[in-house]
């Protein structure tokens, strides 16, 4: 069995993937065989001391460690590791990569806002929605979020904002980054009818599990803002203890909430698609592309 691994070091959590990989009918597909999620917060170091603590650097390499034995068990063939956000404006990102290098030999490569877009963009998920409809993809993480713009199925625009969950709950997202977005998104949108979302992320895919739509239907401006007032109605521990959230997602799912709901009614989107899919699964995807389909 071919097995292809993707890391993802984000601000919020960092999440090994397995995936075992099989030719069908002449395309290469993948199944995921194990997920792994780890919250470590990275981006409070990051975007308040623009440094990852000794602590927080030394709980990544013990990470990274075990996720190599599970590589080396699993008989990983191929893997690609990814830091974003948090990574990017930490001060000792280099010297975090070099330590994980030197104790556990995995390559890490911290990566810009636009490799980080087109990685999302390998899931290729508008291939499955209308091909007459123009889509807004909204990738949020914990420290920036990456709009794509797709027309006809063709990717015309894509862009990273520092604006992101962990950087918004730390007060670091500034006004003029909100309003480079608004006055993107509203320039590349501008003209298009039948425009809906596409939504990728952890929070939206709980957000849309919340609102009990059926898989591979929209879910509604409407819907998602009542959760979203919903959700601000209770406090963080009734989040947790009453609404049987997870403690890393109780707070980040409120400025979650908020990026979607925003970047819809600027654009007057009224539908948000959510497939299960985020950046690890563009990371199995870009591997595919490029050690299998262009071989």
């Amino acid at each position: 069995m071919l097995r292809y691994a993707a890391i993802d070091i984000g601000s919020n959590a960092v999440r090994l993937l397995i995936a075992d990989i099989s030719n069908q009918d002449g395309k290469f597909k993948y199944k995921k065989n194990t997920l792994i999620r780890v919250p470590l917060r990275l981006g409070d170091d990051a975007f308040l001391e623009q440094k990852i603590s000794e602590k927080k650097a030394g709980d990544l390499v013990k990470t990274m460690a075990a996720f190599k034995n599970l590589m080396d068990v699993y008989h990983v063939s191929e893997y690609l590791a990814c830091a974003t956000s948090a990574m990017r404006e930490a001060n000792n990102g280099q010297d975090i990569v070099k330590l994980i290098k030197e104790s556990t030999d995995l390559t890490l490569e911290i990566i810009e806002g636009q490799r980080e877009a087109n990685i999302i963009y390998a899931n290729h998920i508008e291939a499955n929605l209308d091909a007459d409809k123009t889509y807004l993809y909204i990738d949020v993480g914990g420290g920036s979020t990456e709009l794509s713009v797709f027309v006809k199925g063709i990717p015309e625009a894509s862009k990273s904002f520092n604006i992101g969950t962990i950087r918004m709950l730390d007060n670091q997202d500034k006004e003029e980054t909100w309003e480079e977005m608004k006055e993107w998104v509203k320039a590349h949108t501008k003209g298009y009818k039948q425009l809906a979302a596409i939504g990728t992320g952890g929070n939206i895919n709980k957000l849309f599990r919340m609102s009990e739509e059926k898989e591979g239907a929209p879910m509604s401006l409407h819907k998602l803002n009542a959760l979203y007032n919903k959700l601000s109605g209770y406090s963080l521990k009734e989040r947790i203890h009453t609404l049987g959230l997870n403690a890393d997602r109780a707070d980040v799912i409120i400025p979650a909430s908020e990026i979607y709901l925003t970047l819809m009614k600027w654009t007057g989107i009224k539908q948000i698609f959510v497939p299960k899919v985020g950046m690890a699964d563009g990371i199995i995807n870009l591997l595919i592309e490029e050690k299998l389909s262009l071989s």
